[in-house]
């Protein structure tokens, strides 16, 4: 496999001093699996630019150590179409060759941290192609969990006191706050949200409530008053698994339990780390504010909207989640006990143990999920609403878990990318996903309707009192407990709010 590293990825891997430190574990895994490490002549053209002659110097000799792409793909009508339209500079048509060389086939797969290579990879139909390093990182650790380093990897409370400060973590905190030790050590007795890999911190969270007292007179324009979460401390190191979700489902259910109206995070944007943290926010409905004046510079201010009562984003979920609409359709649909718990850790039953589902697997920490299904039923649209009913009879069968579709995928063409689509998102292995395409032997290519399809979904919420299926059947919700759901069936608003005023009963 061909892998083309884009101009960013090749100048925070050879730089003298560590800009990007997710870096080195790509590398780690690119080199595990032999994959051929590739360059385009555009990237070497942009290093030997470098004023200083020793820089351009060393930079020749490592980029011995890459494959040099010999031509370049022309563009074709639809690219050239998209970089007339969005490129502005030379530097845009630059990326926008290097995209063209996965787009036409040429490498396997570009890695760019590049927002706007993004952004045209979407509008050519390639995204599964092109990925920031924490996506493919997290596409390797999916595929070859054999060769990870590791395999405990847990989000836990601690208290700032328990945490080690002297860790390197927290280096380019102190780079940035002057007093930033003493702010720390001054919580101790505060509780915190921490993640370690192989004993190693790796995530590290401090969210506090602010009521309408609060002075924001540092912040540019100044903020009206309402209660508030602010993000005090975020941070996560890029590692595959999917941390940076779980700590947003942390952070909005604080949000959710103290009944705030918004959620605030101040943040440089000067480093690598602090850039991702930006767009991953964003990608959840955060959105620029504006600017808050320190001692130690102006930080950047994000605020999402966690007002009750706003209006519900169905076409994309993420901006107003954890929200449901009050208009989608619901339907209710199974989910063997195989399965169930290792999609929804937060789900677990009180007789399984916690120790079998500790979240070092991407599929437990994301909050975006798949669910692969043969159901007739596949009418379902973004912002619709799913109950997940976990099979068991009468008595153990119950409903557990809320989550809000994204998107709905039918046309899927080939058994090849059944499987790039589900991996990422899905607890089924490689072979466990063929065997789900390849269901019905007699199934012919073009028989698609008889394949399995995709539902990309988010996680939102689960029951803490769940009711079974002895109160489902006598509630009207599945009325006929010898006509089980085997796929989505729908059900009405009423039976939802039902078994949400259920699940919250004393």
């Amino acid at each position: 496999m061909r892998i083309l590293l884009d101009t960013n990825i090749i100048i925070h891997r050879e730089a003298s001093k560590v800009i990007n430190p997710e870096i080195g574990n790509l590398f780690k895994w690119l080199d595990k699996l032999k994959l051929e490490k590739c360059v385009h002549p555009l990237t070497v053209e942009e290093l030997n630019r470098n004023r200083d002659s020793e820089t351009v110097k060393t930079m020749n000799i490592k980029i011995g150590n890459y494959h040099i792409l010999k031509t370049q793909a022309p563009f074709d009508e639809i690219i050239t179409e998209i970089s007339a339209r969005l490129d502005i500079d030379g530097n845009d048509i630059n990326d926008s060759k290097i995209l063209n060389e996965v787009y036409s086939g040429r490498v396997d797969i570009l890695i760019s941290e590049d927002k706007k290579i993004h952004i045209k990879a979407k509008l050519l139909n390639v995204s599964e192609k092109v990925y920031k390093i924490d996506a493919f990182l997290e596409k390797v650790n999916s595929e070859h969990p054999d060769l990870a380093d590791y395999k405990v990897l847990a989000v836990k409370k601690s208290y700032f006191g328990e945490v080690d400060l002297a860790d390197p973590f927290f280096d380019s905190f102190r780079e940035d706050y002057q007093k930033f030790d003493m702010w720390f050590n001054a919580k101790s007795d505060y509780i915190s949200y921490v993640c370690y890999q192989n004993d190693i911190l790796s995530a590290f969270l401090f969210v506090k409530v602010e009521d309408e007292s609060e002075n924001y007179s540092d912040i540019v324009p100044i903020f009206s008053k309402k209660k508030r979460l602010k993000i005090g401390t975020f941070k996560v190191t890029s590692n595959g698994y999917k941390i940076g979700e779980r700590f947003l489902k942390i952070i909005f259910d604080n949000a959710f339990s103290q009944k705030v109206k918004e959620i605030y995070v101040t943040i440089f944007d000067k480093r690598h780390e602090q850039q991702r943290l930006i767009s991953l926010l964003e990608d959840w409905g955060f959105i620029f504010h504006g600017i808050k004046n320190t001692v130690n510079g102006e930080e950047k201010v994000y605020i999402k909207n966690f007002d009750r009562e706003s209006p519900i984003n169905i076409i994309t979920p993420k901006l107003t989640y954890p929200f449901l609409s009050k208009e989608s359709d619901v339907y209710i649909v199974p989910i063997y006990p195989a399965y169930h718990t290792e999609l929804f850790p937060d789900s677990i039953l009180n007789n399984e143990s916690p120790k079998d589902f500790i979240e070092n697997e991407p599929h437990r920490n994301a909050l975006s999920k798949v669910y692969i299904s043969r159901s007739h039923e596949r009418s379902l649209n973004s912002g619709d609403l799913i109950v997940f009913y976990r099979t068991g009879g009468i008595y153990e069968g119950v409903a557990t878990t809320i989550g809000v579709v994204e998107s709905v995928i039918t046309d899927i063409q080939d058994e090849a990318t059944f499987l790039s689509l589900c991996r990422k998102r899905s607890v089924f292995t490689d072979e466990e996903l063929k065997k789900h395409w390849n269901y019905n032997p007699y199934n012919k290519p073009t028989h698609l309707i008889n394949r399995p399809f995709i539902v990309n979904f988010l996680y939102v919420f689960s029951y803490r009192k769940r009711p079974n299926l002895k109160w489902l059947n006598e509630n009207g919700v599945i009325p006929n407990i010898n006509d089980m759901p085997r796929g989505f069936r729908k059900i009405s608003r009423e039976d939802f709010t039902n078994i949400a005023n259920y699940s919250i009963e004393r």
